[in-house]
């Protein structure tokens, strides 16, 4: 699903992680994490800008892109120190993650983010919400959800790689909520928002986590037709 609307007035955002300017935005967002940008990840989000960009292309670059978004957001997940025994024998400090984490793909376009978290997880338990806009009210309404068991007492990746408005996720975010799942266990994690969406999730919400590539005006609401040959 997409939403759109124009943007509102803006005020400097910095980059979470680096401190770097990173869009314009308003409102204080301190749940707002923004990908610190480099020279591939800049290349892949033009490469899914451009007009021009083959279908074949835009697969490509795209599953790129969410892979990296999508390694970024498991850093969101809560983990444990762990020692183990190398071949060798020597003892070696390291991480595990803790258990009963899943991830809920907002449909149709959060399955194009599905394959790059089973390249990192494959065990994680995938749910689906399907949301459209009525068609006389515009509002988006809930068609079809199903959650992994004991959802309420998981963390939640809830994946779209593009918010334009927000509402749709509001409305996913909600129905996590009528199933007793607590607002600080759902990371959001998307390919790109306008600052319009960060704002109307993160004020809606503020007790969860949103993280994204970018945040610009300028959304690419074609990204799921292109994605799914729908264009």
């Amino acid at each position: 699903m997409s939403d759109s609307s124009p943007d509102g007035s803006h005020t400097e955002l910095f980059d979470c992680f680096n401190g770097a300017s990173a869009v314009d935005t308003t409102g204080d967002l301190p749940n707002l994490r923004v990908m610190a940008t480099n020279d591939q990840i800049r290349e892949l989000q033009t490469i899914i800008r451009d007009k021009n960009t083959t279908r074949s292309d835009f697969l490509f670059y795209s599953n790129r892109l969410i892979r990296l978004v999508v390694e970024e957001g498991l850093n969101c997940l809560p983990s444990f120190a762990l020692k183990v025994t190398t071949p060798t024998g020597c003892e070696y400090e390291g991480e595990w993650f803790e258990k009963n984490n899943c991830a809920v793909s907002i449909l149709r376009s959060g399955e194009a983010m599905e394959k790059g978290l089973r390249d990192c997880c494959r065990s994680m338990r995938i749910g689906k919400i399907l949301i459209r806009r009525h068609r006389d009210s515009k509002e988006p309404q809930v068609y079809y959800a199903k959650f992994p068991p004991n959802i309420e007492k998981r963390k939640i990746l809830l994946l779209l790689p593009v918010l334009e408005t927000g509402a749709t996720v509001k409305t996913a975010i909600s129905v996590l909520k009528e199933h007793s799942v607590n607002e600080k266990n759902i990371f959001l994690v998307t390919l790109f928002s306008t600052p319009l969406a960060a704002n109307n999730v993160l004020t809606s919400h503020p007790n969860m986590t949103m993280l994204t590539s970018e945040v610009h005006r300028d959304s690419p609401s074609h990204f799921a037709h292109k994605y799914f040959g729908s264009d």
